[in-house]
């Protein structure tokens, strides 16, 4: 069977107007309409990104509409939580009636809790394919991040619309290939055949990849012409331990003292400065920028190594780092901690990189053992590292061709 044809609706709770959804949603809708998908995508975008111009909107839908895709889109409630999460289902819920009766549907692709709990009921009143597109353990999460207590009423009516969703789906994607075999045990998946496929976060292999002019410029305009760089790129706290990157950033300057940490974060960037003070590195010894998404490339391209320490727990083991993907194709060595989705076989499958356990002095010291190798051929190794980017987690060629083959298989079961 061809997908030529085929009429999806993809669900997303992460609006169309934020990065996440141009990087995450998009680049895989566009590629599987060049193979014949017609989507109509439903998105939730916060207050604020509605107040964009209308323009800017227009400019948007126009686009997906050039690239065969039908975008509609709802207002994101946040506060108060259980109650505006509920509001947004049932609008979910009442808005996709719509869509499912005037496109005539196929096949619902829910990235995630709350789009699935959507989903589940528009299954039960059309009879349409489902595909629960797994991005985290939801509950799991927020108890991990001591937001919810387990067994906390948040808690219990997640975990239940997450087992009933399990339950009806016609297809589950994970983003790791370790969650799966601790998922398959719960009971119910013990007697309910679906069709599981592993989908990594991949990057767009086009836009993140090693440039050499590009490593040039950022160096010579940040003062780094021969300095090694360590970059980190993303959000800080909450699930990624800034306080251990810079800590493990002092353990390096003491075997390596012309080294530089490069924070790409959005905000935060007084914390950061804090946090580096009181370690005693001085203004010279590390950069704190707020990289547009579409530089963020060229400042990897700058570096020489890319780090990310996150919390590991259960509800971990569920999650592929994005950012994993785009230092390997801008041609980085990974320093990573394990406990965290598939990290530990990429790491020792793949020796494109150092991996981290205990956090210790001792253990920031064999990572950098490590690092200081594979830097010592860097051409070898940033060939190495793009190597294993195209061959993981290129979109088009690991990300795209996994949910086509889903999206076939489910259609045909």
């Amino acid at each position: 069977m061809t997908l030529n044809g085929a009429r999806v609706l993809y669900i997303s709770y992460n609006g169309m107007l934020d990065p996440l959804g141009q990087s995450q949603v998009i680049p895989y809708l566009r590629e599987l309409n060049h193979r014949g998908v017609e989507f109509t995508l439903l998105s939730f975008e916060r207050p604020e990104a509605l107040t964009k111009q209308d323009t800017e909107i227009e400019r948007m839908r126009s686009d997906l509409a050039a690239r065969g895709i039908d975008w509609h889109r709802l207002r994101y409630h946040k506060t108060p939580s259980l109650p505006a999460t509920s509001y947004d289902v049932f609008a979910g819920i009442r808005y996709g009636r719509r869509l499912m009766r005037e496109k005539k549907i196929d096949l619902i692709h829910a990235r995630n809790h709350i789009p699935a709990t959507i989903a589940l009921r528009l299954k039960q009143r059309s009879g349409a394919k489902f595909i629960f597109d797994v991005r985290g353990l939801m509950a799991d999460e927020y108890v991990d991040a001591e937001h919810w207590r387990k067994n906390s009423l948040p808690y219990r009516i997640t975990k239940s619309a997450e087992r009933r969703a399990l339950a009806a789906a016609d297809g589950v994607v994970t983003l790791t290939e370790r969650i799966w075999p601790i998922m398959k045990e719960w009971p119910v998946l013990q007697n309910h055949e679906v069709i599981h496929e592993v989908v990594p976060c991949c990057a767009d292999l086009d836009l993140f990849r090693f440039n050499e002019d590009e490593r040039r410029r950022r160096r010579a305009e940040l003062g780094l012409a021969n300095r090694f760089v360590i970059v980190y790129s993303g959000s800080i706290d909450g699930w990624y331990l800034t306080e251990e990157m810079a800590d493990f950033f002092v353990a390096v300057q003491k075997q390596k003292p012309d080294a530089h940490f490069l924070w790409l974060t959005p905000a935060k960037h007084d914390r950061i400065r804090e946090l580096m003070r009181v370690r005693g590195s001085s203004d010279d010894q590390y950069t704190v920028i707020a990289a547009t998404p579409r530089d963020v490339a060229s400042y990897l391209s700058a570096a020489d190594a890319g780090l990310a320490f996150i919390k590991p727990c259960f509800s971990k083991l569920a999650s592929s780092p994005t950012k994993y993907a785009e230092y390997l194709a801008c041609g980085l060595p990974l320093i990573i901690n394990s406990g965290v989705g598939d990290s530990d076989a990429l790491i020792t499958h793949e020796q494109i990189g150092a991996l981290v356990r205990d956090f210790t002095e001792e253990d920031y010291g064999s990572a950098w053992a490590t690092i200081s190798a594979l830097i010592g051929y860097p051409d070898q190794s940033r060939r190495r590292a793009r190597e294993v980017a195209e061959r993981l987690f290129d979109v088009r060629k690991i990300g795209v061709e996994r949910y086509a083959h889903l999206y076939e298989r489910v259609l045909q079961s």
